[in-house]
């Protein structure tokens, strides 16, 4: 749907153009719409790396000239999120201890930041865009040690990211902006898998398990509908990842109606924007009433032998936030 392509894309170069033109006039408008620029430009390379048509793998390095994120590093992490959502110690989109903790840990695995985490989950969240500017350029660099594929060209497109952030940005602006991107994008990502079932244990009805570790957000107005970035539905995008976001409210009731006349654990689940927001905080909250649980799953290191570890994901060996921060 080039209208619709064309429309965001259209959207992303006036933040980006208005962010520019403001810099020296009005600062924090200027970080603000650069910020809301990042949160645009990461759904949209999101919606190319997962492509595969022509006009995706030509836009496939929109992800690290507009937003400073790899599509190799992508590739790597999303990849075993989409196959093994919500598995504990191989998912790494929930391995986001010590800072945040998603269930009640083991007392080895705890930390006394958990106990306060519903009261400063804002703190973490907002480091989200920051932890994955530098795990891409580890990435990056890698690759080309590695010899990935194209490898040399994506190390290029993020130079060139950083060549025009840094000319045309102050850092009392773009460092601020990536900060309230990754708050924006955090706040978006993380409720609609977390408020749904965590598993200890590999998942082998793949169509089941999407079903019941996911739950779409219902925007309520045309601004939410954009800043969403197709993650309202996450649940049709889990399922047909290929799929461009433009399609998805189509696919809504025909998923709807698949589990009803099989019976799917729970449904098609879905809930307003601000009530799963509020599930996710909820969550956080209990569980930093929860005492620590004795032989609870680590979220690295456990299941499929310790997937993360293992494989040298970016959360191996407590990454992700604990690391950076």
């Amino acid at each position: 749907d080039f209208v619709h392509e064309g429309t965001l894309l259209a959207i992303w170069t006036s933040l980006f153009v208005g962010a520019s033109l403001t810099v020296e006039s009005a600062p924090p408008l200027s970080c603000f719409l650069l910020g809301l620029s990042m949160t645009n430009a990461g759904w949209l390379g999101h919606d190319y790396i997962h492509g595969i048509d022509k006009f995706a793998n030509f836009m496939r390095p929109f992800a690290a000239v507009a937003a400073g994120l790899g599509p190799t590093w992508w590739s790597d992490k999303h990849n075993k999120h989409h196959a093994l959502t919500n598995e504990m110690g191989v998912d790494e989109d929930i391995a986001t201890d010590p800072f945040l903790f998603p269930w009640a840990p083991d007392p080895e695995n705890d930390s006394p930041l958990r106990k306060i985490q519903h009261l400063i989950f804002f703190i973490p969240f907002s480091f989200l865009f920051a932890l994955w500017r530098v795990d891409t350029l580890q990435v990056a660099v890698d690759g080309v040690e590695e010899k990935r594929p194209d490898a040399k060209n994506e190390l290029w497109y993020l130079l060139a990211h950083y060549a025009v952030l840094l000319t045309v940005f102050p850092l009392q602006v773009w460092v601020p902006a990536v900060f309230l991107s990754g708050l924006m994008s955090a706040l978006i990502v993380t409720p609609t898998h977390q408020s749904e079932e965590f598993f200890e244990e590999y998942q082998p009805d793949w169509v089941t398990a999407q079903f019941q570790s996911t739950r779409n957000a219902v925007t309520t107005n045309p601004f939410s509908e954009w800043l969403w970035g197709g993650m309202q539905y996450q649940l049709e995008h889990h399922l047909f990842p290929s799929m461009p976001r433009s399609k998805y409210p189509l696919l809504r009731p025909i998923l709807q109606k698949f589990a009803e006349e099989n019976n799917v654990p729970g449904g098609y689940r879905e809930s307003g924007e601000f009530e799963i927001l509020y599930m996710n905080w909820d969550l956080y909250r209990k569980v930093a009433e929860a005492d620590p649980v004795p032989g609870a799953p680590y979220s690295r290191g456990n299941g499929q032998l310790g997937a993360i570890d293992m494989q040298g994901g970016v959360a191996a060996g407590g990454v992700g936030l604990g690391k950076l921060m």
